[in-house]
């Protein structure tokens, strides 16, 4: 085999190799980040939660997901928060409240029933739209505009 053939049969190798692990990751089109683990990666997650609060990290922030202040979410998840912490009255009682099974994976695993999901709703829909939110039963608040696509973590205090 001459150097060239080596070389560019390497070279196809190489991204063969890169393809298959970055598929393997699950990198394939799935727009939420890759989980990472250790002390470096805690520290880095809850950095932002940390110095935007001044108090300690935000619940859910160790999670590894973007966090986001509420005032930077569509208004109506600043109202469906609200309806939250007092307990409703909710715009579709039979669905807000209900148990978010986390089919997706897109957030910590938990046990059954830990989330429940509640609906933001979206102007100009008609039905109860793609946009929820998640809670968690260790304070965690998550906020998904694409119907369980991705997620972000939300600090309610800002």
């Amino acid at each position: 085999m001459t150097p060239h053939k080596r070389i560019l049969t390497g070279l196809f190798g190489l991204i063969a190799l890169v393809l298959v692990v970055w598929l393997a990751r699950g990198q394939g089109g799935d727009p939420t980040p890759a989980p990472t683990s250790g002390a470096a990666a805690t520290a880095s997650a809850t950095a932002g939660a940390s110095t935007s609060r001044g108090q300690g990290a935000v619940p859910g922030a160790e999670s590894g997901l973007p966090v986001k202040p509420l005032s930077q979410l569509p208004k109506e998840a600043d109202q469906t928060w609200r309806l939250v912490e007092r307990g409703g009255p909710f715009p579709y009682p039979e669905k807000d409240g209900s148990v978010f099974g986390n089919f997706e994976r897109r957030l910590p695993g938990k046990g059954s029933g830990y989330y429940k999901e509640y609906t933001v709703p979206t102007p100009g829909e008609r039905d109860r739209g793609a946009r929820r939110l998640v809670t968690g039963g260790g304070g965690e608040v998550y906020y998904t505009g694409d119907h369980y696509g991705s997620f972000v973590v939300v600090d309610t205090k800002h």
